[in-house]
């Protein structure tokens, strides 16, 4: 099935048949949602496997592409030690949950440093993530690009590379690109391709594995991190537009990550979609 994929961010509160209703419903064949409490992190509600096989199902019938299960924000797996023990359960136990649901990846934030530089974080990153993933079986788990703001690590495909280069079992990881962040962190997102030349040269598009499509509400290179609405922000929803076209990024899922409610999703999505077919390839 070669097919275009968009969704967005979702309540995980009604469980997983009620986010795939939902993403039905505003014209989605996939979404995001948080594994826990986005802000806390400590304990996740209880699994319930009746929906989860509920929703397989339903996602299975409607065509749905990979979804995206995103960490906590208090997740730095690059922080002091309590904070990236904190991080290694969190991730370990997340894996775990997340066992039983089909075509999911799991989408984090790679840490920040907090002061004790580039080269120290990225090896603790390396070492909390060969620490909470010890066999090559279980979901896809990928490092967000980022921003730069304060010491966040994985603003550059260089940073990333270099955690890639460090863990045990690459073949469960790769990258979602988030537009807002790299734009903030200033690649220039106007020619794409170049973008994504950069992208194969450093890390391999074989392992780009996501799209967050977010407008920025600052100029490029501003380390800022504040998402916008399509065509309402720097980016400019021309070029985000021809984003989603961009051949080498056919069948990824794109995540709308915009300050919006349902009905704002619901037409992000619907002018994303136009022109778009799912072709069966025999």
């Amino acid at each position: 099935m070669d097919c275009f994929f968009v969704g967005c961010h979702l309540s995980s509160t009604g469980g997983y048949l009620k986010m795939a209703q939902t993403a039905t419903k505003i014209g989605a064949n996939t979404f995001q949602f948080f594994t826990r409490n986005p802000q806390g992190g400590s304990k996740a509600k209880p699994l319930d496997f009746n929906d989860i096989e509920n929703y397989n199902q339903y996602a299975e019938s409607h065509q749905f592409g990979y979804i995206l299960a995103h960490a906590p924000y208090t997740m730095n797996l690059a922080g002091k030690d309590s904070i990236q023990d904190f991080g290694i359960q969190m991730m370990k136990d997340d894996l775990m949950r997340l066992k039983n649901v089909r075509k999911v990846y799991y989408n984090f934030h790679p840490g920040s440093h907090v002061g004790m530089g580039e080269e120290i974080g990225i090896q603790r990153i390396i070492d909390a993530l060969n620490s909470a993933v010890d066999s090559q079986d279980g979901p896809m788990i990928l490092l967000e690009t980022m921003a730069g703001k304060g010491s966040e690590i994985g603003k550059t495909f260089q940073e990333l590379k270099k955690i890639m280069e460090g863990v045990r079992f690459v073949e469960r990881f790769g990258i979602t690109i988030d537009t807002c962040h790299i734009h903030d962190g200033g690649y220039s997102l106007k020619n794409f391709d170049e973008v994504l030349e950069t992208f194969d040269k450093v890390i391999g598009l074989s392992y780009l594995k996501a799209i967050h499509l977010n407008d920025s509400l600052n100029e490029s290179g501003a380390k800022k991190d504040r998402h916008a609405r399509l065509g309402e922000g720097k980016i400019g929803l021309e070029t985000l537009y021809q984003i989603t076209r961009n051949e080498k990024l056919k069948n990824l899922p794109f995540i709308l990550e915009t300050p919006n409610d349902l009905d704002g999703y619901a037409k992000e999505i619907a002018l994303l979609k136009q022109d778009h077919i799912c072709k069966n390839i025999l």
